[in-house]
């Protein structure tokens, strides 16, 4: 009789531990992503298995953002974090250290197939070489990287499919939907390149200022000619011999826009441009100005490739 009594509770037990797995397994997924363009990415794979949590909405900046509460509760709720990296989200640095276990946080720059730059950190990007040097590193573990790697839409393919994967982990019975769904925000993608590529070639190798260096993997893909950033650091003001520096740049390589970005301070580019034929221009490489959803991507690259070519041209 105790035999009988101990297989009957070793039952019950993998029953109902089998009854769990299966309860999590078909329960929602429960996502947050940190910002509008990549959130746009997930939004497209996830579609009709649930609707991710954005944390930084509205025209609130990743780089001097401050976590809510609710933002907090969403972290911590969440079956997958998304985020670009900790450098560019960087209030994901306390906050991901503070998770709990469960929750998967996936760094999509990190993501395979990535193709990453340098950061480049002076007033002016001087050509190295004979043409414009810019440095492909796709193992940057411990050096300065440019975070902004949502901006070339073959690195968006490439987090697509990542998201695809790290979401058909967690809810194999949805793996085909996720594929499915990664497969259309490809050719999407794709159609979104090629129409860019047409948008920007009347402006290619025309010189600009950026506010803060963002555009370079926008300007790798579709030679486009940066010629220097307002300020190395969106969070430091920029110093009086940077825009001097500047000044004389505009001036020397006949500059034909300087651009602000919606959520920093513009007065600096007014400066920038005084005694000039430069004109000020506005560009929004994080979506500020985008209403979030999954055409988010797609509005804030066009938004991006009409700003550039309305000043430019």
């Amino acid at each position: 009789m105790r035999r009988f009594g101990t297989r009957a509770a070793l039952a019950v037990y993998w029953l109902a531990a089998m009854c769990g797995s299966a309860s999590a397994q078909n329960a929602p997924l429960k996502v947050a992503v940190t910002i509008k363009p990549i959130h746009a990415l997930v939004l497209q794979v996830m579609d009709g298995a649930g609707v991710p949590t954005l944390i930084v909405d509205g025209t609130a900046s990743p780089h001097t953002y401050a976590v809510k509460p609710s933002d907090a509760k969403a972290l911590n709720d969440a079956d997958v974090v998304f985020r670009v990296s900790e450098s560019l989200e960087g209030f994901t640095a306390k906050v991901v250290r503070g998770l709990p276990k469960a929750v998967q946080v996936v760094t999509l720059e990190e993501a395979p197939g990535i193709v990453r730059l340098k950061r480049r950190t002076g007033a002016s990007f001087e050509p190295e070489g004979g043409k414009h040097g810019h440095d492909h590193d796709h193992d940057a573990k411990g050096k300065a990287m440019d975070g902004h790697v949502w901006l070339d839409p073959q690195n968006a393919k490439a987090m697509v499919a990542h998201i695809a994967k790290i979401l058909s982990a967690n809810r194999p019975a949805s793996a085909d939907l996720f594929n499915a769904n990664a497969a259309k925000a490809t050719q999407r993608l794709d159609a979104l390149a090629a129409e860019l590529a047409e948008t920007l070639k009347p402006v290619a190798g025309k010189p600009y200022v950026v506010f803060h260096d963002a555009l370079q993997y926008l300007e790798i893909r579709y030679g486009l000619t940066a010629v220097g950033a307002v300020t190395a650091d969106p969070e430091t003001p920029p110093s009086g011999k940077r825009l001097a520096d500047l000044r004389k740049k505009v001036s020397t390589l006949g500059a034909t826009c300087v651009f602000s970005e919606p959520n920093f301070e513009t007065r600096v580019v007014q400066s920038i441009i005084e005694g000039s034929r430069a004109r000020a221009g506005v560009l929004d490489p994080e979506g500020a100005l985008i209403p979030s959803g999954a055409g988010a991507y797609d509005a804030m690259m066009r938004g991006l490739a009409a700003g550039l070519r309305n000043c430019l041209a």
